[in-house]
């Protein structure tokens, strides 16, 4: 199915919040969904190398990178650990880089936009937190549901047909 949300929002309503953002599409996947995992941190993506280094199990991680765009928190190395490493996707409040090898990955991708240059390694961020983007709630656990139309985020799973989303 390439346009999720708009049946999610159909069928589910206030019980599924749509993060009003334009983000742009970078991965090789254009639909995806799963369980949340998430990080903030700013213009520095040591955290986002060690999270995609564990197994993802089919989770998507949320990158809360205070809309900067001065350095890039995505690349095509830590995107291929996540490919390795089994996760669904990556939504990056922020920016990535290497947008045309990202493009060729099976894995979903979503940022504000892109930036060549890479952070520095401090070792700085915070894991499993809330986070707010653009005043909507995202938090460790949750379901995000991700296509061209954007990114939703539900407490719960949500169910189509037979069969429950990813996560």
């Amino acid at each position: 199915m390439e346009d999720l949300l708009p049946d999610i929002s159909d069928a589910h309503g206030d019980a599924v919040h749509w993060i009003p953002v334009q983000w742009r599409d970078f991965g090789g996947r254009k639909v995806f969904s799963g369980r949340v995992e998430t990080l903030r941190c700013f213009e520095d993506n040591s955290k986002v190398r060690d999270i995609l280094g564990r197994p993802g199990a089919g989770r998507v991680l949320v990158v809360d990178g205070h809309a900067s765009l001065n350095k890039a928190l995505l690349g095509d190395l830590l995107a291929a650990r996540a490919v390795e490493n089994g996760w669904e996707g990556v939504v990056v409040f922020g920016a990535i880089r290497d947008a045309g090898a990202l493009s060729e990955m099976e894995l979903g991708v979503k940022a504000l936009g892109v930036c060549p240059i890479k952070t520095e390694k401090r070792g700085a961020g915070d894991e499993d937190v809330p986070l707010r983007i653009h005043d909507v709630p995202v938090s460790p656990g949750d379901y995000l549901f991700a296509d061209l139309n954007g990114v939703m985020i539900s407490q719960h799973p949500i169910e189509f047909g037979e069969e429950p989303m990813k996560g």
